[in-house]
């Protein structure tokens, strides 16, 4: 019975465990909710926040090496036969026991500025953690957005979509009754089926495309699947106008405020500081030293807290330690210091390059998406007045099928584009907010 009941009691406990780990999202996302969401379960984060604590450590640890060293040193011992006292240093035949206690202090004074070369070094590698943080978080931001822009979008599809079938539904109702009347020729009825199953067809394929686009968003999020999740649609005044900056004016913020740029800025600054820091090792060092000690001997008169006391002694000094010849570990690390300032500069070089090319070609594809969009609002226009004026005509028999398909797969497919062209734009234009640093919603 107890065996059933221990049973029992662990199958409820891990029921609970998955269920917590499984815990579903909200029924209804708005687009903070799902970046919060997102930035709260990404491992790139995680790691990255990892990474800056790593940072933080070292440099508390670089702060922490000015303070002085304290060592205690406690040893008991038993000795058999001859040997030496050493509390007198007399030699004697028999069994001693005798303790030793020592208290050791030892501080740098100098060392050619290397700690504090040090602090400043990991304080800025801990500056550029933080960096490399945000950024992670930055990204993960943009990819949210154009993952929750890219729901909206075929939601927007689907709409579009669903009007179309139910024109093309009403269409083929229409004509078959008046096929039915022998008012219209079969090849104009089967026309518009083939035209409605084009729409139906459609209206799958932009359904699957919807349900695979709030996939990718809920895998961003690393939430489980949850089909019902629903997102709220953005308002009209978060729809974007035309962009206010040119491609130079967004390279000269994004040099100031873009984390990746401060990140590697930071690094190049750090990698300086270990060069100065190699260099003090070449410098002699002077340190200060204290001691504390006192011992025990069973071969003394007095008792052992006696001992402790009279024997008691105390000293303190200064040292300085000049390097002359170690295989030439610290000239060689001085060189290894400057590849790694090198390198720093090499990464910092390129970083700017590549940024300069991504904000140009970012650009030019908002530009382009701005342009498209425009020129498919006057399609659209043009299309759907002309599919309207088919459609009149065609529901008088003034021109054939197949002229008011062309007119109505026109108009159709110029809605399609427009609706991509929209979010097209508002993606390019959160991408270049992205670098500027300024991922505003």
């Amino acid at each position: 019975m107890r065996y059933y009941k221990l049973l029992f009691l662990g199958l409820v406990v891990f029921g609970n465990l998955k269920a917590y780990s499984q815990a579903p999202v909200d029924s209804v996302l708005t687009l903070q909710q799902c970046i919060d969401l997102a930035i709260k379960n990404n491992l790139d984060v995680k790691k990255s926040e990892l990474q800056m604590q790593t940072q933080e450590i070292a440099y508390n640890q670089a702060r922490e090496n000015l303070l002085p060293s304290i060592n205690g040193n406690v040893s008991h011992n038993i000795s058999n036969g001859r040997s030496q006292d050493p509390t007198n240093y007399n030699y004697v035949t028999q069994q001693i026991t005798y303790a030793q206690y020592n208290l050791n202090s030892n501080l740098t004074l100098f060392n050619g500025m290397s700690l504090i070369n040090n602090i400043k070094r990991y304080s800025l590698a801990y500056q550029a953690g933080k960096m490399d943080f945000q950024q992670a978080k930055d990204l993960v931001t943009l990819n949210v957005i154009t993952a929750y822009l890219q729901v909206l979008d075929n939601e927007d599809l689907l709409k579009a979509t669903d009007i179309q079938v139910e024109q093309a539904q009403k269409q083929v109702d229409r004509l078959t009754i008046l096929n039915k009347d022998g008012a219209t020729p079969p090849a104009t009825l089967y026309d518009l089926k083939g035209t409605l199953a084009t729409s139906k067809i459609g209206a799958v394929n932009t359904k699957a495309a919807m349900g695979i686009s709030k996939i990718n968003l809920l895998q961003i999020m690393n939430v489980p699947l949850d089909k019902s999740v629903k997102l709220v649609r953005l308002s009209a005044d978060q729809l974007p106008g035309n962009y206010d900056k040119n491609a130079d004016e967004i390279y000269t913020k994004a040099l100031n405020d873009l984390a990746l740029v401060k990140a590697y800025d930071l690094r190049l600054k750090s990698a300086e500081k270990g060069v100065k820091s190699a260099k003090g090792a070449l410098w002699p060092t002077i340190t200060a030293f204290g001691s504390l000690a006192s011992n025990y001997s069973s071969t003394g008169n007095t008792g052992y807290y006696s001992q402790i006391k009279n024997n008691y002694s105390s000293g303190f000094g200064v040292g300085l330690s000049i390097p002359i010849l170690n295989y030439f570990q610290n000239r060689n690390k001085v060189a290894l210091a400057r590849i790694d300032l090198q390198t720093a500069k090499y990464n910092n070089d390129f970083t700017r390059i590549q940024l300069k090319q991504n904000i140009d070609q970012a650009y030019i594809n908002m530009t382009s998406a701005l342009e498209r969009y425009h020129l498919l609002r006057d399609q659209v226009d043009a299309y759907g007045e002309s599919y309207r004026i088919a459609e009149v005509k065609f529901n008088s028999g003034a021109i054939t099928s197949v002229d008011f398909v062309i007119a109505k797969s026109n108009f159709d497919q110029a809605n399609t584009n427009l609706i991509n062209a929209r979010y097209d734009y508002f993606i390019r234009t959160k991408i270049l907010d992205y670098y500027q640093g300024n991922l505003a919603l």
